[in-house]
């Protein structure tokens, strides 16, 4: 995928209301291995108390899970940075399941952040994994190394967040950066969300995926 209505923070605190309903989760730590693909399960600790982020969403395990799988070689040697991280559980996936090179950046508002910081600490991954605050349609850090390869799971569920979503995606993406982005499909509003990406993003969808007839089958876009 490759600009501006720039809302603040407050604008994209996402209610728990604005999701598909769930029974409500008590925070508790998670173990994943995503079927034998990594040594040493990746433990994220979920926590709704700061936004619906704070747990495990189905997009999330199918991209961690396709890059582990499909991308390890790639991702060793590139510089990745993750949109919409909540509590970090697909870059971190893609961090315990290979050596690499550069430092992984993991992103999300405010209120994400502490929750990133625990996971990474939980993990032993504060050398390989730093978490920090990226709104999307702000400005982005001068000072932040821009990205070859950039992570989005979960993303597209509200749809004020859209426009500003695809100005930080145009602010990343240029020749020779590539998005790994996937979303469950919920609602009408997530179809003119990728019509938009379309306009400004060279998009092509996953379809070599041996895997693929499952998750398509959850309504899951890659």
């Amino acid at each position: 995928m490759d600009h501006p209505y720039s809302p603040s923070s407050s604008d994209l605190l996402i209610s728990e209301d604005l999701v598909p309903t769930r029974p409500p989760k008590a925070p508790g730590i998670t173990t994943l291995d995503f079927n034998g693909l990594l040594r040493a399960p990746l433990r994220l600790y979920e926590d709704l108390a700061d936004g619906c982020g704070g747990q495990v969403w189905p997009a999330g395990q199918v991209l961690a899970s396709y890059l582990l799988r499909t991308k390890r070689e790639e991702l060793a040697h590139a510089r990745i940075l993750e949109l919409g991280a909540g509590g970090g559980l697909v870059g971190l996936a893609v961090a315990l399941g290979g050596e690499l090179e550069h430092l992984l950046r993991i992103t999300d508002q405010a209120p994400m952040l502490g929750l990133m910081q625990r996971n990474i600490v939980l993990n032993g991954l504060s050398q390989v994994v730093e978490a920090s605050v990226l709104d999307w349609g702000a400005a982005l850090d001068s000072a932040m190394p821009r990205p070859t390869v950039v992570l989005a799971a979960d993303c597209v569920y509200f749809e004020p967040a859209f426009e500003p979503l695809i100005d930080t995606l145009g602010e990343l993406l240029g020749e020779g950066v590539v998005c790994y982005f996937c979303f469950k499909k919920r609602r009408r509003a997530d179809v003119r969300f990728m019509r938009a990406a379309r306009r400004e993003f060279l998009v092509r969808e996953v379809g070599d995926d041996e895997l693929k007839g499952a998750w398509g089958r959850e309504g899951i876009y890659l």
